[in-house]
């Protein structure tokens, strides 16, 4: 069953209008908690990619004896009086093939990579350093104690916390909570999250009618997947109020979260705003942000509704900016906080103020360049970028060498 939010969770404070855009992803911060549901998942590549619900606790120590980091000779350190000369004991020990026996003082038993200390032995000496002789191994001083051995539970002991909740797993972190003995692990279902296109204009590819192509649904799709949620595809709805709400009811009955591009300003045909507005709830924030501006944020059945701006470029900036950690909050992660640089700017650029501005950009030779136009209808520069350079609220001028803020698409997921 879908989790439901609060009706007025995007409601803005009396007296807001203009909203900074770190009050609105405070807000936002504020406003959302999970509502993806939780399942038991075997600790398998099928859990790679997905959230945890609860902490992740180590079942036995990791490792679970202490062992021998090379092929070589085991003894007690205690033994040793400067340089090495020791009885070697008959036998050995392998991985998976312990030593039946206890080690006397002045004994050293062959040991390979892998293999579980003998009772009796906490050292480990390099073959490559030992010499044979007459039943006997001699090795030169100084030895440390424990050398050449990986202690038991050095890497995590039975009851350790190795994984908090919110956490999204990696490969590797399969590999560490499998051999710290975890076999399954609760894990958020993954978010449905529901795309919609609304327009008369938008026709799809391959069309040879009048139009506009239909370019936000496969980007935003195909985002939504990278960033490991599970993405439905609601199609255009044309501009008729019963299409939009059909697509609504569609998406309240599969999905977690929707997004909308289009039909969310205050014109006649804007019907996905005048419907939340009748039917459902909706908050229109008019964000200091550039691109994007207007972001309708609102609810149809219980289901948040994150309604952006229908032009490419400030839908995909949006969608990284404001509903990228919304998502995430919404899936279990928590509030994800984008990677940030500080890098030399390798343009020039004069900015008024009034509006925090991102500017398609990628680096090159150490420095950040920026996209040859701001236009915000080139859907060119976003395949050309590899992130944004953040410019903040106030008026400045950037001159090539000052260091500015960059965000890498990477450090979004992407």
């Amino acid at each position: 069953m879908v989790e439901r939010l609060p009706d007025d969770c995007f409601a803005l404070p009396p007296g807001v209008d203009w909203t900074p855009v770190d009050d609105a992803l405070a807000l936002l911060r504020t406003a959302l908690r999970p509502v993806a549901g939780e399942e038991i998942v075997p600790l398998t590549r099928e859990a790679a990619g997905r959230i945890l619900a609860r902490p992740v606790t180590a079942l036995r120590d990791n490792p679970p004896a202490a062992n021998s980091a090379v092929d070589g000779y085991a003894f007690a350190h205690a033994s040793l009086s400067g340089a090495g000369d020791l009885t070697l004991r008959e036998g050995r020990a392998a991985a998976g093939h312990p030593f039946p026996g206890t080690l006397d003082p002045g004994e050293a038993l062959r040991i390979l990579t892998g293999a579980d200390l003998p009772a009796g032995a906490d050292t480990v000496v390099l073959q490559e350093d030992v010499t044979l002789a007459g039943g006997r191994i001699r090795f030169p001083p100084p030895r440390k104690p424990g050398a050449n051995s990986r202690p038991r539970g050095e890497d995590a002991r039975a009851g350790d916390q190795v994984f908090p909740k919110g956490r999204r797993l990696t490969p590797a972190d399969l590999a560490r909570g499998v051999a710290a003995g975890v076999a399954e692990v609760s894990l958020h279902k993954p978010l449905r999250v529901a795309v919609l296109s609304t327009g008369d204009e938008l026709i799809q590819p391959g069309s040879t009618g009048h139009g506009i192509f239909d370019a936000n649904r496969p980007m935003l799709l195909a985002l939504t997947e990278r960033l490991g949620f599970r993405a439905i595809d609601l199609g255009v709805a044309r501009d008729r109020e019963d299409a939009v709400r059909q697509a609504f009811d569609r998406a309240a009955a599969e999905a977690d979260a929707l997004i909308t591009t289009g039909g969310a300003s205050t014109g006649d045909e804007d019907h996905v705003s005048r419907l939340l507005t009748r039917e459902g709830h909706v908050t229109t924030w008019r964000i200091a942000v550039k691109p994007g501006r207007p972001l309708a944020l609102g609810q149809w059945r219980g289901v948040p509704v994150f309604g952006l701006p229908g032009n490419p470029v400030a839908a995909f900036v949006c969608a990284l900016i404001f509903v990228r950690p919304a998502l995430g909050l919404l899936a279990g992660e928590g509030w994800v906080e984008p990677e940030a640089f500080q890098i030399p700017a390798g343009f020039e650029k004069s900015k008024k103020p009034g509006r925090r501005e991102f500017l398609r950009a990628r680096i090159r030779d150490g420095r950040a360049e920026i996209f040859h136009s701001e236009g915000s209808g080139l859907v060119g520069g976003l395949s050309w970028a590899e992130g944004l350079v953040d410019l903040p609220e106030p008026g400045l001028t950037v001159r090539p060498g000052d260091l500015v803020r960059y965000l890498p698409f990477s450090g979004f997921g992407l």
